[in-house]
């Protein structure tokens, strides 16, 4: 998993193929944005950013509120099936 998370296009990819797995096995969209934001919680407790953009989605996460937080990790689903 390190390789995937030291470069941004690779994360983006990684994230793309297991939101497209997820839907094929009948998850909901919202299912789906609440367990990126679950993730995206993991992620900013125990990852230590490897690249600018994910120091910098942390940054954007760490000063969001919960409602904000909730955004972002359906903003990278959405940014994620893009890039399936």
């Amino acid at each position: 998993m390190s390789t995937v998370l030291k470069n941004f296009d690779n994360w983006k990819k990684f994230l793309g193929d297991r939101v497209k797995h997820a839907e094929n096995t009948g998850m909901s969209e919202e299912a789906i944005a609440n367990l990126a934001y679950e993730i995206g919680g993991f992620l900013d407790d125990k990852v230590d950013p490897q690249n600018e953009s994910n120091r910098a989605l942390k940054e954007i996460w760490d000063v969001g509120s919960e409602e904000e937080r909730r955004t972002i990790a359906r903003l990278m689903v959405k940014l994620a099936k893009k890039n399936a």
